[in-house]
């Protein structure tokens, strides 16, 4: 082949892998469009390739997306924003396949092209995308001209606006559920370009049919549309437009919708403001919170510390407290673990009073729930508790409650009383940890699942840090040490995860006269698995002690490893001692 031939390579080979048979030559060959289009050149893509691409009528739907997502960044490869315009051809023959995922990136694709665009060219080829797809005759089409009304409707004419907004309402009428949808969902982004007289006029009117079309498909979207159009409207007017709308859906017939509501609450509250929620929005919340509908009482009891956070405390005691309170005995186990992952966030909103009367006995039901995640969620969340009430407070009602959850039947209770426990020690002090909780965290060393073991290792390193290397030295290295006579190996494998982790914290002295004699002794453990976590914890240890121990007890007893029959034991001794010579040589 020739030189002259060679940018004909290329456009050729495209063609031949677009209609192979085999669908991963063809989706290899879309993913390589901008390096054809780099090899053509800016003149020849739009002339040749772009055309090319517009009638390729493949009919798989991964070749089509991924053809939709390349067509996005195709800007700069047609020769920038002034050609931009050439792009939009094959994009809206993919806005009307029938693939929503394929119409969806067709749209995105288009809104990223048509930011970027001149005005003129806007006005010249874009509008009048919009509305051939407006009106097509397929409803793939009109479902994807939705998404585009926001691009196009800033830069438009001033007759022009109104036929986008009159077109706009037709969608919203439309016979099909999907275009209604469609509509629905992108009302918000549409009315954010609209002037404000024209928003309360008319896309208000066409909100309020959405609210009460007859799909709740549709009006479960308008819900979604309640927030964004709050936002834009005026306080006065969102409380005359939004609110009622917001307490008709409350009650809407169907279960998906009162769900939104729910879901959204928070968010509802904001565009109305803090006054109409006092006084309009509670009772619709409460009427939430005892929905019959386990999906819709979840929803509601996720935003009950948000939504307490707009009402005064005397609001949420008197209104939202009885059903939280019923809530916490719901038959829906996951109710009660929604509501146990944010009723902790009540207690700052509710005051001490009021938390240690009302909350606690809730907290207290709740961390003897029978399902395990609604425990795990209270204890996950005690500190914003303590913050209100007070650590007395706190171990004098709960910890009874904590300690009995530290011998959980479930592993993921355990390991989450664990994790709290350095926090609960620093608020209890030395006396009041060592007499109730000392003892649980030795016992933990000994869990039949490893991830509590290996906590529990981590724990003893914090609470030394804690509590100080003395303290360490009185009330855990002696019981720890002992383990290491255990008949189980893995036990003995976590006292010397222990001491790895223990070391650094108690210091070079602790760790020679103590903690190394230990280790050097479980060096001639029978089981292969406790000498190589032997080797593995001298090398960590050798940073901390002087150079003559290393010399006289930590490089001969891995020399003597090094030896064993055992592949693993020799493998992390060796690593261990050029750990040891790598140091020494650099020093």
């Amino acid at each position: 082949m020739s030189i002259a031939d060679e940018p004909l390579y290329p456009i050729a080979v495209l063609i031949d892998e677009l209609k192979n048979d085999d669908i991963q030559l063809r989706l290899n060959s879309i993913r390589k469009l901008s390096t054809i289009a780099r090899a053509l050149g800016e003149e020849r893509t739009r002339r040749e390739l772009i055309p090319f691409l517009g009638e390729n009528n493949d009919d798989d739907d991964e070749v089509l997306l991924a053809m939709a997502e390349e067509l996005g960044v195709f800007v700069p490869f047609v020769g920038g924003v002034e050609h931009a315009h050439v792009l939009l051809p094959p994009l809206e023959t993919l806005c009307t396949v029938e693939e929503t995922c394929v119409r969806d990136k067709a749209v995105e694709s288009l809104c990223r092209i048509g930011s970027q665009m001149r005005e003129s060219d806007l006005v010249e080829y874009f509008i009048p995308l919009v509305k051939r797809l407006a009106a097509g005759e397929w409803f793939t089409a009109r479902v994807s001209s939705c998404g585009l009304f926001h691009i196009a409707y800033p830069i438009a004419p001033e007759m022009s606006k109104t036929e986008l907004r009159s077109i706009y309402n037709l969608l919203c009428q439309d016979d099909m559920p999907m275009v209604r949808r469609s509509a629905a969902s992108n009302l918000g982004k549409f009315a954010a370009t609209v002037e404000y007289t024209h928003l309360k006029a008319d896309t208000m009117s066409i909100f309020e049919d959405l609210t009460k079309d007859d799909q709740d498909s549709v009006r479960l979207l308008a819900v979604e549309g309640c927030a964004a159009l709050g936002k834009l409207l005026e306080p006065q007017d969102c409380v005359t437009h939004i609110l009622p709308v917001i307490v008709n859906f409350s009650q809407d017939k169907s279960w998906r919708v009162r769900y939104m509501v729910a879901n959204q609450l928070y968010e509802l509250c904001e565009a109305v403001g803090p006054e109409p929620t006092r006084t309009e929005l509670v009772p619709a919340y409460v009427r939430l919170l005892r929905d019959n509908e386990a999906e819709v009482r979840i929803a509601a009891a996720g935003k009950v510390t948000k939504f307490c956070r707009i009402l005064n405390p005397d609001l949420s005691i008197q209104h939202i407290l009885p059903c939280v309170k019923e809530l916490a005995s719901d038959s829906s186990q996951h109710v009660r673990s929604a509501l146990a992952s944010v009723i902790m966030g009540m207690a700052p909103v509710l005051g001490k009073d009021a938390t240690i009367e009302q909350l606690l006995p809730i907290f207290l039901s709740l961390l003897k729930d029978e399902f395990p995640d609604v425990r795990l969620n209270i204890i996950s969340k005690l500190d914003q508790v303590n913050q209100v009430i007070g650590i007395d407070l706190l171990s004098q009602s709960l910890l009874p409650a904590i300690v009995e959850l530290a011998e959980d039947r479930h592993w993921r209770v355990r390991l989450a009383i664990i994790e709290y426990i350095p926090l609960l020690a620093s608020q209890l002090g030395v006396g009041f940890f060592d007499d109730k909780l000392g003892a649980l965290c030795m016992q933990w060393l000994q869990d039949k699942v490893h991830s509590i073991r290996e906590a529990a290792a981590n724990n003893l390193k914090r609470l030394a840090e804690e509590f100080g290397p003395e303290w360490a030295m009185q009330n855990i290295i002696p019981q720890v040490l002992d383990m290491i006579s255990n008949p189980h190996y893995l036990y003995r494998m976590t006292v010397l995860q222990s001491i790895s982790l223990l070391a650094p914290v108690m210091g070079p002295e602790i760790t020679c006269s103590k903690l190394l004699p230990v280790v050097i002794t479980a060096s001639k453990d029978r089981v292969p698995n406790i000498k190589f976590n032997v080797a593995k914890v001298l090398e960590s240890l050798f940073p901390i002690v002087d150079q003559s121990v290393v010399e006289k007890s930590i490089r001969p007893s891995l020399v003597e490893l090094s030896e064993d029959p055992d592949v693993d034991v020799r493998f992390f001794s060796n690593q261990a001692l050029q750990a040891i010579d790598h140091v020494m040589m650099s020093s």
